[in-house]
C-alpha cells in the first residue's frame, strides 16, 4: 500500500507516515519500477504501535529502543513495563507541582482581587507579582521551620 492508503487506514496524515519513515521507524519497500514506497502490513502494525506508544507519552527515541529489541527477536515487554512505571512516577511529580502552582495561582487571584492597581515607581514593576515572592518565601520558611524537630525533643 502507498503512503496515503496507510494514512487513511489509520486515520492519520500522509505527512505523519512520511515523518516516521524518514526517521527510520518504518521501512517500506521501494518499487524498482516507479520508486514509490510500498508499505506492508508489518509497516501498518508498526505505525499503529507508534501511535499507541505516542498516545501513552513514549518519545520517538524510546520507541526506537523498543523496536531495536523486537527487531532482534527479543521481547520488549519488561523494558516497556519499566519505562511506563518511570513515566507514571514522572507524571505524578509533575502533577504535584501543577497542584502547587494551581494553589499559588488561586491564592494570587483571591489576594489580588482586593489590592489596588499601582503605577510603577523606582524599581517596582508590578507590586502584585513582586509581593508574591516575599510572601511565598516567608510561607515556605515558616513551613520548613514548623517541620524541623525542636532541640528539646
Amino acid at each position: 500500500m502507498r503512503v496515503n492508503q496507510l494514512a487513511k487506514n489509520l486515520n492519520i496524515t500522509g505527512d505523519t507516515v512520511r515523518f516516521y519513515t524518514r526517521i527510520g521507524l518504518l521501512s517500506p519497500a521501494k518499487s524498482s519500477v516507479n520508486g514509490y514506497k510500498d508499505y506492508s502490513d508489518k509497516d501498518q502494525s508498526r505505525m499503529q504501535f507508534i501511535l499507541s506508544a505516542r498516545n501513552l507519552g513514549f518519545s520517538v527515541d524510546e520507541i526506537k529502543v523498543i523496536f531495536s529489541r523486537t527487531d532482534q527477536g527479543e521481547s520488549a515487554c519488561g523494558l516497556v513495563r519499566q519505562m511506563i512505571q518511570q513515566k507514571l512516577e514522572e507524571t505524578e511529580k509533575q502533577f504535584e507541582e501543577m497542584v502547587k502552582l494551581r494553589r499559588k495561582l488561586s491564592n494570587a487571584v483571591e489576594d489580588w482581587s482586593h489590592k489596588p492597581d499601582k503605577a510603577p515607581t523606582g524599581n517596582m514593576i508590578c507590586h502584585l507579582i513582586e509581593g508574591t515572592y516575599t510572601e511565598s518565601s516567608q510561607l515556605d520558611a515558616n513551613r520548613e521551620s514548623s517541620m524541623m524537630p525542636s532541640l528539646e525533643d
